[in-house]
C-alpha cells in the first residue's frame, strides 16, 4: 500500500517540491519502509512520540540521510527536546517560543531552522501568527543567533473542495513573495495539488502515504 501511494504522489510533485511524510502514530517499520521507497523527510507533531521514536531511527536516519522534522503545536517547556533532534520546527508562532528555542540551541552549539506559522484564515481554533502580524514578528526574531528563519508554514481550513482553499493558498504566497526565504510549507493529503499549484514548495502528507491513521 505505501509502495503504490507513494508512487502516485511523487508522479504529482514537481521536482522544487520537496515531500515531508507526517508518520505520526505510525510504527517504526512503516516509516523505514516509506525511506526506503524515497521518503527523505519524516515528521512528527508530538513530541514524546518522536523522542521514542527518534532513539531506534536515529542511526537509520543518519545512514539513508533523512530529516526529521516538527509540524505540531510546540510547548516553551518542551522545547529542549525539540532542539535535540528536529532538523526545523514548522510551528513558529511567538516570540517566547523563539527565545526559548534560541536559548537551548545555543546550549548545545546549534542553529535551529524554523518556519513561522501564519494563520492564514484567522481561524479562532487555530495557531499561527495572522497575516499583518508577521512583518512585525519577523523583525523582533531576525536578530537572534540560533535561529535561522527558513520560510513559512501554513494549513488552509479545511474544505470538502480542495478548490475552496485556493484562495488562502494565494494569501500565503503573497506573504512568502515579500520576502527572500527558502521554504514555503503548505498543503496537506486533501489540497497539496492545489498548494503546489499556488506556489507551495514543499507539501505535508501522511494519510495518503500510510493510509488511515489507527
Amino acid at each position: 500500500m505505501i509502495k503504490k501511494n507513494l508512487e502516485k504522489i511523487f508522479e504529482k510533485l514537481p521536482s522544487n517540491v520537496k515531500l515531508v511524510a507526517v508518520s505520526k502514530r505510525k510504527s517504526i517499520d512503516e516509516i523505514k519502509k516509506a525511506i526506503e521507497l524515497g521518503v527523505k523527510i519524516i515528521a512528527e507533531n508530538r513530541i514524546q512520540e518522536s523522542i521514542e521514536k527518534y532513539d531506534m531511527l536515529i542511526n537509520y536516519f543518519k545512514e539513508k540521510n533523512v530529516k526529521y522534522q516538527f509540524i505540531g503545536h510546540l510547548q516553551t517547556n518542551k522545547v529542549k527536546n525539540a532542539v535535540k533532534i528536529f532538523d526545523l520546527i514548522q510551528t513558529i508562532d511567538s516570540i517566547k517560543l523563539v527565545e526559548e528555542i534560541n536559548k537551548r540551541a545555543k546550549q548545545i552549539d546549534k542553529v535551529q531552522d524554523i518556519l513561522i506559522q501564519v494563520n492564514i484564515a484567522k481561524q479562532e481554533q487555530k495557531y499561527g501568527l495572522f497575516s499583518d502580524e508577521v512583518e512585525k514578528f519577523i523583525e523582533q526574531i531576525k536578530h537572534f543567533e540560533n535561529i535561522n528563519i527558513k520560510g513559512f508554514m501554513c494549513m488552509a481550513p479545511f474544505f470538502k473542495e480542495a478548490e475552496d482553499t485556493r484562495v488562502y493558498f494565494k494569501m500565503m504566497k503573497e506573504i512568502f513573495d515579500k520576502y527572500d526565504y527558502e521554504i514555503l510549507s503548505m498543503g496537506m493529503t486533501n489540497d497539496y495539488e492545489v498548494a503546489i499549484e499556488e506556489g507551495s514548495n514543499m507539501v505535508r502528507i501522511g494519510i495518503a502515504i500510510f493510509g488511515e491513521r489507527k
